[in-house]
């Protein structure tokens, strides 16, 4: 149950079929989400409400033409699942505490690149960049030979703020539309050379992949659980929202074998805080903003969110590999799956 856009305007995603809603008003016969989005919470629950009843036209969603479900204004990326810090950290600083001293403190995230967000079902071309394996002496530029992918949950942002308006965790629900899986592959070669010291760029930006269909906040409702305990305590302003933890099934697939099941009900920093941080410093927020949990991962082996993770950097995804990400809420709501094949380097 959620929302989508085709050819002619919005739909709705009922089991296997797609339900036209176009015929239903103007707002549904846009060609993204974004006017509903904008319109506000009662108009969501109205909107669903409709959406759910309807009995309009359908054709399996297969064929219903779908597209990016509405225009990404900005997407930032969260790093908010403690066992996926944790095991990166001891990977990359096996000498060192795994967390660095402010990850317990904020939900660390990097600004990505909007216009490289696309909808499930587009290919994903190897990229190209700089990297400098360990026993190299110089970098040479060339196509990633580690590119991973990462599962994630991202939440769309419907209604805006104004510049200098911070978003309580409390006001989460009053800004945020509904959800969608996230797919941010990610080169970790050209990553690991670039990213000092100003973060992630070229081993992230070239693409990111999200559901083809957003479902609305309201219904998951009940799949609302308590977050794990977060010790030290969270400072003030991002006190609260321990209860959005959402007891979301996830699971990954790789060419046809599944290799990874988790649950996003573990996440350490919830979407209310990471909406609350995001915009503590007066960032605005637009009708259209994605924001991304990050890799979740789990404690138990094989619910690690990356192949970093799952492999102990000992394999990558290859040109014809195929990715599948699916979430099943514990509600009954299934989230729209992530699918993605690598193409091969151009250039």
């Amino acid at each position: 149950m959620s929302f989508g856009a085709g050819p002619n305007g919005l739909l709705w995603k009922d089991g296997d079929e797609a339900v036209d809603l176009s015929g239903l008003g103007e707002v549904f016969a846009q060609a993204t989400l974004n006017p509903l989005m904008a319109q506000g919470r009662a108009a969501w629950r109205e909107a669903t409400a409709i959406a759910r009843a309807h009995d309009g036209p359908r054709v399996p969603v297969a064929e219903a033409g779908l597209r990016l479900p509405f225009d990404v204004a900005d997407y930032v990326d969260f790093y908010s699942s403690l066992e996926h810090a944790t095991n990166l950290g001891r990977m990359f600083r096996p000498d060192q505490e795994p967390l660095l001293p402010n990850w317990r403190w904020l939900p660390v995230a990097y600004h990505g690149r909007a216009g490289s967000v696309v909808a499930s079902g587009t290919d994903v071309v190897r990229p190209r960049g700089e990297r400098k394996a360990p026993d190299e002496d110089a970098p040479t530029f060339g196509p990633s030979r580690r590119l991973d992918f990462e599962l994630e949950l991202g939440f769309v942002v419907g209604v805006s703020t104004w510049l200098g308006e911070p978003v309580p965790v409390e006001a989460f629900a009053d800004h945020v539309f509904g959800v969608v899986l996230v797919n941010d592959w990610s080169a970790r070669d050209i990553q690991a050379w670039e990213y000092v010291p100003l973060g992630p760029n070229l081993g992230k930006s070239f693409q990111t992949s999200i559901s083809a269909w957003v479902t609305p906040l309201a219904l998951l409702d009940d799949a609302r659980v308590e977050a794990p305990a977060q010790e030290p305590p969270a400072l003030p302003h991002l006190a609260g929202g321990r209860d959005w933890a959402l007891d979301i099934a996830l699971e990954v697939e790789l060419n046809g074998e599944t290799v990874s099941k988790g649950n996003a009900r573990s996440l350490y920093w919830t979407l209310p805080q990471q909406l609350a941080h995001a915009t503590s410093n007066g960032a605005r927020l637009r009708t259209g903003d994605l924001m991304a949990s990050g890799t979740i991962s789990g404690a138990e082996p094989g619910s690690e969110g990356s192949m970093i993770e799952l492999y102990r950097g000992e394999r990558f995804l290859e040109d014809g590999d195929e990715l599948l990400l699916r979430g099943h809420a514990s509600n009954g709501v299934e989230l729209g799956e992530v699918r993605g094949r690598v193409l091969p380097a151009r250039g």
